[in-house]
């Protein structure tokens, strides 16, 4: 079987809970690390999906990697390689396919309810998760619209659009693979970041994320697990 290609955006935003995933389902992966300055491959063909993991910069902005990536992902859809975004992935994906990243109404940092959908695609993506409050992990200032073709799944008051589904591809602006220990780096690293917004209802502080580890990190493990499960189904073999 052809790996799955994860591409890292930045040190500290690696596949953590999305590798192990992986590794419990026997499919090779490969990690592309465009923050060392990896290539972008011209081409999906030598796997048999594509994942983005999340990233501080801003698709909008002007870094070197962002259309090959754009064009890499247009060219997985087109072959029908499953791709898979998580925020800023998701980012890219809505980007690439026709939708627009804008500056969301509020930065969402923390442990998050969010709002899964009740229609035949969401149930598809969703399975029992689908018309349920959902347990996620955010940390984002921008947000993605719904690219043209796809469907919304989830969402929540102060970001409508969490994820959307187009076919086998899998576009997230909330994280679902966080392990505890990228959990305590972020708050770590970007705590000023957060503290700068700590006021806001959609704020968790550092403190309040890592005591939430223990209840709300599991009920998330349940829906990465579906999520993951239904987007491994559409590999390239």
């Amino acid at each position: 079987m052809r790996p799955v290609a994860i591409f890292r955006h930045s040190p500290t935003e690696g596949p953590g809970y999305f590798a192990i995933f992986l590794e419990s389902h026997r499919i090779p992966w490969t990690l592309i690390a465009l923050d060392e300055g990896a290539p972008v491959p011209a081409s999906a063909e030598a796997y048999s999906g594509l994942c983005f993991m999340g990233g501080p910069m801003s698709v909008n902005d002007d870094l070197p990697w962002i259309s090959p990536v754009c064009a890499l992902i247009q060219d997985a859809v087109e072959k029908n390689i499953p791709v898979l975004g998580h925020c800023l992935g998701g980012q890219l994906m809505s980007k690439a396919l026709g939708g627009q990243v804008t500056r969301n109404p509020v930065k969402e940092i923390g442990w998050a309810s969010a709002r899964g959908h009740d229609d035949a695609v969401s149930r598809h993506w969703l399975g029992d998760f689908a018309d349920r409050e959902l347990t996620v992990f955010q940390w984002h200032g921008e947000t993605f619209s719904i690219p043209p073709g796809a469907t919304r799944l989830v969402g929540n008051e102060y970001c409508a659009n969490q994820m959307f589904a187009l076919g086998p591809h899998l576009g997230m602006q909330c994280h679902t693979e966080m392990l505890p220990e990228m959990i305590a780096c972020w708050c770590d690293q970007w705590a000023e970041e957060a503290a700068a917004v700590a006021h806001l209802p959609s704020v968790d502080s550092p403190e309040t994320m890592q005591t939430g580890i223990p209840a709300r990190l599991p009920v998330m493990r349940q829906l990465a697990d579906q999520l993951y499960g239904v987007w491994v189904q559409g590999l390239a073999r």
